[in-house]
């Protein structure tokens, strides 16, 4: 999933996680947004939520980081939200063989 895979914050806690996804997909979806086909979306609830999108192809990815301001809307209300590159890091528990 390396390449495919960005960080997504800023959409609102109280949003419940299914709702959030939802709304996350539908924006980046849409090409004037940069999106394209997602595999898929995950959320991760919290204090300050964040949610990790994975796209069929890493193109669109990248097209996604490009984009500066991304702003979802939900109602009236225009949340900017965060994009990163997700890079799955191992945790300190997990022991690489060789």
């Amino acid at each position: 999933m390396a390449g495919r895979t960005v960080r997504v914050q800023g959409f609102p806690a109280e949003l419940p996680p299914d709702r959030a996804a939802d709304k996350l997909t539908i924006h980046f979806l849409r090409s004037r947004n940069g999106g394209g086909d997602i595999s898929n979306v995950r959320v991760l609830p919290g204090s300050l939520p964040c949610a990790l999108i994975t796209f069929e192809a890493p193109e669109v990815a990248q097209r996604i980081l490009q984009v500066k301001n991304h702003v979802l809307a939900i109602g009236k209300t225009q949340y900017p939200l965060e994009v990163t590159p997700h890079a799955s890091e191992l945790s300190p528990n997990e022991v690489l063989r060789g």
